[in-house]
């Protein structure tokens, strides 16, 4: 055989269940050939390459880019929800429950509020 193979993880995970597979492919293979010679769609018949985001070593990547040796093949699983907004309803909850101030979103000044004193200090 003519062919130099490498050795590759290719890893998935839900909140349940977790899987690591190692699998050894051709030099010069593609990211979504070593998806398939992984077989870890027998794991999670779930995955869909075409809308999901892969990465290797927790940086995104193309599936047609070509792996080295020992990389780690990551599928991450698609966002239930958009960070940013749910970190905006936590925000604007804090400010009605009297929390964050309102104003700026940071912490109250309790004893500014205490004091009665509406100046900003330092000045």
């Amino acid at each position: 055989m003519s062919e130099s193979m490498i050795s590759l993880e290719v890893v998935y995970g839900t909140p349940e269940k977790q899987k690591i597979v190692n699998v050894s492919v051709p030099q010069g293979v593609t990211v979504a050939e070593a998806i398939e010679r992984s077989n870890i769609r027998l794991f999670f018949p779930e995955i869909d390459l075409d809308t999901q985001a892969v990465g290797i070593w927790n940086k995104t990547c193309k599936l047609t880019d070509v792996p080295r040796a020992g990389d780690r093949i990551e599928i991450y699983r698609p966002l239930i929800a958009d960070p940013k907004e749910i970190r905006r309803r936590r925000a604007e909850q804090a400010k009605a429950d009297g929390r964050a101030d309102k104003v700026t979103g940071g912490r109250p000044d309790r004893q500014r509020r205490a004091s009665g004193d509406t100046d900003a200090q330092g000045d």
